[in-house]
């Protein structure tokens, strides 16, 4: 499907309505075979040998998968892509395939998700791959890095977990170019409806498709895109470890991602009006969102993302909380779900000291700036009146018991 398509066209269309000898589907059946065989066997050498197109072993390709991954290349305007068993299993397959040619040595966001952290913590450092932390939104700190390290590979995300900083990936991109590493982007949170990183000199885009994606909680994968350069590496190395993605998997993650652009368009107004009407709110001592004119990175949001599309993510931090007052005015939330993801059509709370950054010391955490008074919002597609009134009243729950303790 050409570039200039919109994405929301791309999402219903691509890598659909395959031809099945003398009918078309109208959307991709599940094809749960595991091998399959062909009229002679010299056929099934020469596919097996990558020689003639076909399938010959679903670790290796099927038809369901395939489908899906032509859909996500056609999103993000890459070469080709892997539909992968989870998130992780995606950045961690994209990091191989980087540092397959490359230095065994990684110049990474410091304002990351933290089982990212803790993969290139305590299963690629203990391996030899040396790993470098940096403020991604510094430029000039990203190129002293790359001076010093000289790194096979950078690591970003489009917007960042849990504080989300956007960094300028067109110009890391270049940085990276010149030093001949290939740059892997984490586009989860801004989704190719707002960012498409391949466009912006990113060799691999990496999502977790459980997220906006897919977007009703039900399935659990992810996806590698990538450019030419990376694609035959990234297939070789997949066909050996095998991070695939089941063939069910991939059907819920395609008829998901038929509805993500007008879903994400919803879940971005409704991410709007929460963070003007947090930011108002006496009870709340920050607030994290790209809209915000103030933000640090406001000049390269102003550049990067759509006019009113920032994303579907608020982040915030409760007046004078810890651990036991956040809980509090989780466990008052009656619409809002308290539970560990983001990206659904319902909207979700997440407490990250206890879940995505639980494994990073609470003294990394601080560094990072994520203290213990922080939650992070993920917006659904309910009627933002809803919402709000649900949040005021978690609010309001807190403050009269907090009085009422006071009193007592």
């Amino acid at each position: 499907m050409e570039k200039k398509v919109k994405p929301h066209t791309k999402a219903v269309h691509a890598g659909d309505r395959k031809r099945s000898g003398s009918h078309v589907p109208v959307t991709t059946p599940i094809n749960n075979a595991v091998s399959y065989f062909y009229e002679s066997m010299e056929q099934l050498d020469r596919v097996f040998g990558r020689e003639e197109p076909g399938f010959s072993y679903s670790r290796y390709d099927n038809p369901t998968n395939q489908a899906l991954e032509e859909l996500c290349a056609a999103l993000e305007s890459g070469h080709g892509a892997l539909a992968c068993s989870s998130g992780m299993a995606a950045i961690h397959v994209a990091l191989l395939t980087a540092l397959t040619d490359r230095p065994k040595s990684i110049v990474a966001a410091n304002a990351i998700y933290g089982a990212t952290v803790s993969l290139l913590m305590t299963v690629l450092e203990p391996m030899g791959v040396a790993v470098r932390f940096v403020d991604i939104c510094d430029l000039a700190e990203v190129e002293r890095a790359i001076a010093e390290v000289k790194p096979g590979c950078l690591l970003m995300e489009t917007v960042s977990n849990p504080l989300l900083r956007v960094g300028q990936i067109d110009r890391v991109a270049a940085l990276a170019k010149g030093a001949g590493a290939a740059l892997i982007v984490d586009n989860t949170f801004a989704t190719p409806l707002l960012v498409r990183p391949i466009e912006l000199g990113a060799n691999m885009v990496v999502h977790s498709l459980t997220k906006f994606l897919a977007g009703h909680g039900d399935v659990l994968g992810g996806v590698v895109v990538s450019d030419a350069a990376h694609y035959d590496t990234l297939r070789s190395l997949s066909r050996i470890f095998g991070p695939v993605l089941g063939p069910f998997e991939s059907y819920l993650a395609m008829r998901g991602i038929k509805t993500f652009a007008v879903r994400v368009e919803r879940q971005c107004a409704n991410a709007c009006r929460v963070a003007s009407w947090l930011a108002a709110r006496p009870e709340i001592a920050r607030v994290y969102f790209p809209a915000d004119p103030a933000h640090p990175d406001a000049a390269a949001i102003r550049r990067l993302l759509p006019d009113s599309l920032y994303g579907a993510v608020v982040s915030f931090e409760l007046k004078d909380a810890a651990r036991t007052e956040v809980f509090r005015f989780m466990n008052a939330l009656r619409l809002v779900v308290p539970a560990t993801s983001l990206g659904d059509v319902h909207s979700m709370m997440l407490y990250p000291a206890m879940s995505s950054h639980r494994e990073i010391s609470p003294k990394h955490r601080e560094r990072m700036g994520i203290r213990d008074s922080l939650v992070r919002l993920s917006l659904g597609i309910e009627a933002v009146e809803d919402i709000l009134a649900d949040l005021e009243q978690a609010l309001s729950a807190v403050s009269e018991k907090s009085s009422a303790t006071t009193v007592v």
